[in-house]
């Protein structure tokens, strides 16, 4: 008898669906993508080609239910390389005409490797692809139009892989996880040694890194050194010398200076004279150090504006320089193509502790750009605006900043203005002090002092628009002070108070929303006063409101169960185990074993 149960549980397992036995896991382990500047390299397995010409996935991610998506930012089967990574956006692209540091993407920096100047790549910079695998032997042909491999990992285990056209994929790159757990692994893998030897003269590189200093050569005295930025350190700002300019790093650095006696230091010392900031050469590349006498790996700084030398007249020092601009132009792994220089100079009185405030400023941009669009200023965004960004306006043509009121510190209307940045509520306030005109001239003054000169007329939908496409900007809603309603006929009616009211929202994938203007608004608030007043003093008020409208989908919903389809003769065996139990109402154990198996596929079911 227990012979025969035995024989009838054989044929229960036999007659269960293959879809409710456990299946193997469809992904095989590995580890996390990794990036490399020589190319990719895959841990814990090797790859297979199944055709031609299709990319190579670097690794495999862990176990997966649904099947593994391996980040590839490159193409390591193909024999040739875009010039630039095909995105349908640049999201870190904000300099027009410049390249933006560790931008992969800008084509500004015309780098056929990009990791090859920069350090990493800005998340977005760089394309992303997807693959899926399955195992190998539910394959026994592919007739899938998407390029597909065979993968074998570190078990012996083939899945074949097919690259799958995920759009979502291609916005930002999914970064490495780093725990407790991996990071010294990760640590002893891509580290390197600490220290160079002291014995060696490392040979220079070929060409300038983001924020290498950059090297200049005194014919004259045929001495080496590096393009100084002065900036100002300690309390006081005094101006440090020795603060290298970085490449591809613009800045600007402000410093001071003092001097005890002025008519000795303004014909002798080298800061006060334009000539030391230009009487030199700078080298293209790094290596141009080996060979000093060949001219071609030098760029001699042209002289934009005349400046003369420093000259003592009486009791005033003249053609002091007081600012510095350098404008460098860059041509990405080929160096520095073009170096001009601009100054701008002022008197100084001669007395006990003179001091003298300077200005310099480094300005890198593309090599042989457009004029225009090198002048048409930062981006606030590529092309949704970036919280903190400026709000883009359009006057007369003219692309600006948006403002509001800035005081002194007396309180009263500073001609300098604060800008408004997008995403940011803000309040501003001050005193303006008008004389007694007419009442028109009055009100024109007054609107003129809000707005910050001519009103804005549009405003810019997105961070990158630009001023010649009108599509891409829309019109400001405006509503002056209603005269009537004041009731005042030996009064002016004067603006007091303007809000700035700004509806925007996101557009496209949640995973890499776009912000956008919809539609701005000026209010002003208005208030009566006597024609007799000779003088007055007004106090303003600009207050910015931005206001998010954004309708967001519905979320997403879970993953679908998997609906098991029994056969229609299921039960038979259970009929015929109940038929037995019947005659032997004695034997317990047909009845626990049919229990144990009702509870083993329940568990399968429900995993």
């Amino acid at each position: 008898m227990f012979a025969s149960l035995l024989s009838l549980l054989q044929v229960l397992f036999l007659m269960v669906p293959e879809g409710v036995q456990p299946q193997p896991s469809p992904s095989p382990s590995g580890a996390v993508p990794t990036h490399s500047n020589v190319g990719p390299r895959t841990q814990g397995g090797t790859l297979q080609s199944s055709s031609e010409g299709t990319e190579t996935p670097w690794a495999v991610p862990g176990t997966s239910t649904v099947g593994p998506n391996v980040v590839t930012p490159s193409a390591p089967g193909n024999g040739t390389v875009d010039v630039f990574p095909v995105l349908p956006i640049c999201v870190c692209d904000l300099t027009p005409g410049t390249c933006d540091i560790n931008c992969c993407c800008d084509k500004d920096c015309y780098l056929l490797h990009p990791r090859t100047v920069f350090s990493f790549c800005l998340p977005g910079s760089v394309r992303s692809s997807s693959w899926v695998c399955v195992d190998n032997s539910l394959i026994f042909r592919s007739n899938s139009p998407f390029p597909s491999r065979v993968f074998m990992d570190s078990n012996g285990i083939k899945q074949f892989c097919v690259h799958v056209n995920n759009s979502k994929l291609n916005y930002f790159q999914k970064l490495q996880k780093v725990n407790a757990t991996n990071f010294q692994a990760l640590a002893t893998e891509f580290g390197g040694e600490s220290f160079t030897s002291t014995f060696q003269t490392p040979s220079p590189p070929p060409f300038y890194r983001a924020g290498d200093p950059i090297l200049t050569y005194f014919p004259k005295w045929s001495i080496i050194s590096l393009l100084r930025q002065p900036a100002g350190v300690g309390a006081g700002g005094l101006c440090a010398e020795s603060n290298p300019a970085g490449f591809l790093e613009s800045k600007n650095t402000t410093c001071a200076r003092f001097f005890k006696n002025l008519t000795d230091s303004c014909t002798l010392e080298p800061a006060l004279n334009a000539a030391s900031y230009y009487n030199f050469t700078v080298l293209k590349v790094p290596r141009g150090v080996s060979d000093l006498q060949n001219t071609k790996f030098q760029v001699p700084v042209t002289l934009v504006s005349q400046a003369g030398p420093p000259l003592l007249a009486g009791n005033t020092c003249q053609n002091v320089v007081s600012k510095v601009v350098y404008e460098i132009e860059t041509n990405g792994t080929f160096g520095i193509q073009k170096v001009s220089v601009s100054f701008e100079q002022t008197n100084l009185t001669v007395k006990p502790s003179t001091s003298l405030q300077q200005h310099f400023i480094i300005h890198f941009r593309a090599f042989q750009q457009n004029t225009a669009a090198a002048l048409s200023g930062p981006r606030s965004g590529n092309p949704g605006y970036i919280v903190g960004k400026p709000l883009l306006a359009l006057s007369g043509g003219i692309k600006h900043s948006m403002t509001l009121l800035q005081s002194q510190g007396d309180g009263t209307c500073s001609v300098k203005r604060h800008e408004v940045q997008f995403g940011v509520n803000a309040i501003s306030g001050c005193k303006l002090r008008l004389e007694r005109v007419d009442c028109s001239r009055l009100q024109q003054k007054i609107y003129q002092t809000l707005d910050g000169g001519p009103r804005p007329e549009h405003v810019a939908i997105f961070g990158n628009a630009d001023p010649a496409q009108k599509e891409e900007w829309t019109r400001i809603l405006s509503r002056n002070c209603n005269v009537s309603a004041m009731h005042c006929t030996s009064c002016c009616v004067i603006p007091v108070s303007l809000e700035i009211q700004i509806l925007w929202a996101y557009i496209g994938l949640q995973s890499n929303p776009q912000a956008h203007v919809l539609r701005t608004r000026f209010l002003y608030q208005c208030q009566s006063m006597q024609d007799s007043q000779q003088e007055t003093e007004v106090s303003l008020t600009t207050v910015v409101t931005f206001v998010d409208v954004t309708q967001k989908p519905e979320p997403p919903r879970g993953q679908p169960r998997v609906d098991w389809k029994l056969p229609f003769d299921f039960f038979f065996p259970f009929k015929v185990a109940f038929s037995r139990v019947d005659s032997q109402k004695g034997s317990v154990s047909p009845i626990l074993t049919l229990c144990l198996l009702l509870l083993g596929v329940l568990n399968l079911e429900t995993k």
